[in-house]
C-alpha cells in the first residue's frame, strides 16, 4: 500500500530575529531584493543572527485511513511539522510527499478572510480544496448545523467571537471531505461540549477511511482516537509506535520530574500565568510526595486588564493519559467569576493524602474565561511522583490496581449463630 503521507528527513531552521522564508508574494520578493544592500550595511561589524532547528531529520509514513497522533512537550516541533505537511511553510531540508487534499485546522481562523461572511468563507475554503460549487452546496447545511451558526452565517467573520470562529473552522475542515484532516491543539480553545463533538466527528471521519493527523496534549483524546503516535522531542523523532506504548514513554521516561514552572510577565495578554508549583505538607517545593502526605498546588498569575468570568484550574493525568480529575477555583467560590481588577493573584488548592495511588502524574494548568471558553493560558507544567511509604493503604510491596487508592472505613463484626 502506498503511504498517503511520507516525510523524508524533514528539517526546519529558523533564524532568530529574521523573517522566515516561505511562500512569498512577488511584492515581498522584490522588496527583499531592494532592502538587501541596506541590510548588509547595517549588519557590517555585527555577528550573524542566531539560528535554531525546530525540526531535525524527521521521517515517517502514514497509510490511508490511519489516525496518527503527534505528541511532545511545548517546543518539540509539533506545530512546525503540521505547517510543513499543510504546505504553509517549506522545510529547510528534506521533503514531504502528500497524496491527497489536506484540510487543516492549525490556528483559529486560518484560511478565513475576515471581511467575508461565514457563507462566503465556506465556499472559498471548498474552492481552495478543489471542490465544485455543487459539492460544497450539498455539504453546506451540514456544516452550518454542526457549527451552530445559522443566525450568523451571513455575518462577516471578523465579527465572530473566537468560539464562533473555531466552530466554523472545524466544521469546514471536517465536512468538506479532504483525504487528510490535520488538527492542531486549537481544539483546546473550545468549550468541553464542543471538544467532545469534535472528537466524535474525527472518529466518524476516520471510520470512513480518511486520514487524520492529530496534535494534542490531551492524552485521553490521543488514546481514544489514534492507532499510532509519533513522539517528538527537541525537533527529532523519539519514538513511533502503538499509541499506548508512546503515551507511556511520553508520561514516564520522556519527561523529567518538575515541581515548579515559571513564565515571564506578559503585559500584552489579558491574563498571564506566572508560576505554578507543588508544595509538600512541609511547604517545601518538591516533585516527590509520600502516599499518606497531603500537598498543595500554588498558582500565581497576573491580570492586566479588567476581566469577567476568569477561571483558574488544573487537570491531573496518570501515565497512560487518563484524566484523574479537573478542578477550578470557582467550583466552591462562584464569586470569583465577577469582574477581576488588574494586579497579581495567587491561588492554592490542597490535595489530601491517602488518595492517589503510587505512580507518576502530570499536571496541566489553565486560565480561561468560564463564560466564553476563551483560554488565556494553558501549560503542561508539573510532573511528580507519589511514592510508596509502606503505610496502610499504600502498596507496601504489593501493587494495587486503580488510579485512586483511598482508605475507606470498613466495618467488620463477628457473625454468631
Amino acid at each position: 500500500m502506498r503511504p498517503i503521507i511520507k516525510a523524508v528527513q524533514i528539517s526546519k531552521q529558523y533564524r532568530i530575529g529574521a523573517q522566515q522564508a516561505g511562500y512569498s508574494t512577488v511584492r515581498e520578493v522584490l522588496m527583499t531584493k531592494f532592502r538587501a544592500p541596506a541590510k548588509l550595511l547595517r549588519r557590517n561589524g555585527r555577528s550573524a543572527n542566531k539560528t535554531i532547528w525546530a525540526l531535525r531529520d524527521v521521517s515517517f509514513e502514514v497509510n490511508p485511513g490511519e489516525v496518527v497522533g503527534i505528541i511532545g512537550r511545548n517546543g518539540a516541533g509539533k506545530s512546525t511539522l503540521l505547517k510543513i505537511l499543510s504546505r504553509i511553510t517549506e522545510p529547510t531540508t528534506g521533503r514531504a510527499e502528500i497524496y491527497g487534499r489536506v484540510g487543516s485546522l492549525l490556528e483559529v481562523g486560518t484560511g478565513f478572510h475576515p471581511e467575508l461572511t461565514g457563507r462566503e468563507n465556506i465556499y472559498l475554503n471548498g474552492a481552495i480544496l478543489g471542490m465544485s460549487k455543487g459539492e460544497i452546496k450539498r455539504k453546506f447545511d451540514e456544516i452550518v448545523d454542526f457549527a451552530e451558526l445559522e443566525k450568523f452565517i451571513d455575518t462577516p467573520v471578523k465579527r465572530y467571537s473566537s468560539g464562533m470562529y473555531l466552530r466554523l473552522a472545524f466544521a469546514v475542515a471536517a465536512h468538506l471531505e479532504p483525504e487528510i484532516l490535520v488538527v492542531d491543539e486549537v481544539l483546546a480553545v473550545g468549550d468541553a461540549a464542543f471538544q467532545q463533538k469534535c472528537l466524535a466527528k474525527m472518529e466518524d471521519v476516520s471510520s470512513r477511511g480518511r486520514t487524520v493527523l492529530f496534535v494534542s496534549h490531551n492524552m485521553g483524546a490521543i488514546s481514544r482516537l489514534c492507532q499510532r503516535c509519533i513522539l517528538l522531542d527537541q525537533g527529532g523523532v523519539l519514538e513511533i509506535a502503538a499509541t499506548s506504548k508512546v503515551v507511556q514513554t511520553y508520561m514516564t521516561s520522556g519527561l523529567v520530574q518538575r515541581a515548579e514552572y515559571r513564565q515571564t510577565s506578559a503585559p500584552d495578554k489579558a491574563i498571564n500565568l506566572i508560576r505554578i508549583a507543588l508544595a509538600g505538607s512541609d511547604g517545601v517545593i518538591r516533585s516527590e510526595v509520600a502516599y499518606d502526605e497531603s500537598f498543595r498546588f500554588l498558582v500565581e498569575y497576573e491580570v492586566n486588564r479588567v476581566v469577567t468570568g476568569t477561571s483558574v484550574g488544573l487537570a491531573l493525568f496518570s501515565v497512560d493519559g487518563t484524566c484523574v480529575f479537573a478542578t477550578a477555583d470557582f467550583d466552591a467560590h462562584p464569586e470569583l467569576l465577577d469582574p477581576r481588577t488588574p494586579g497579581r493573584y495567587r491561588s492554592e488548592v490542597q490535595i489530601p493524602g491517602e488518595w492517589l495511588n503510587i505512580g507518576r502524574y502530570s499536571v496541566s494548568v489553565y486560565i480561561a474565561n468560564a463564560n466564553t471558553g476563551v483560554v488565556y493560558d494553558s501549560v503542561e507544567a508539573i510532573i511528580f511522583n507519589i511514592i510508596d511509604t509502606g503505610t496502610p493503604g499504600s502498596r507496601n510491596g504489593v501493587e494495587r490496581r486503580g488510579i485512586l487508592q483511598p482508605i475507606f472505613d470498613w466495618e467488620t463484626v463477628p457473625v454468631t449463630g
